[in-house]
């Protein structure tokens, strides 16, 4: 599929893109090549290749999911401008 000026011209307007207008043609070879070798791609016979979603076959690190208050909770509140209770305390925003 090959990309004339004027349809680049108009990606790069939909695209918020300013383009100078000596610079339309070559940027339409370019475009041109790649749609060419994205339809090449489209090509290639994938059948039975399963999708990757990465290189190397990798397992992530797991750990307990277990429901815990940290135990920190009194160094969190230490840094509070205001604390009630065990909460935070803070300036009325509703009127």
């Amino acid at each position: 599929m090959a990309l004339d000026p004027k349809t680049v011209a108009r990606v790069a307007t939909l695209a918020r893109i300013r383009v100078p207008e000596a610079d339309l043609a070559p940027l339409a070879e370019e475009l041109s090549n790649i749609v060419s070798w994205i339809e090449q791609l489209g090509e290639v016979d994938t059948e039975g290749v399963e999708p990757m979603t990465r290189v190397t076959t990798m397992t992530l690190p797991m750990r307990a999911d277990v429901v815990t208050d940290g135990g920190k909770r009194e160094a969190v509140l230490a840094n509070a401008a205001q604390a009630t209770a065990e909460f935070f305390t803070v300036p009325k925003v509703v009127e």
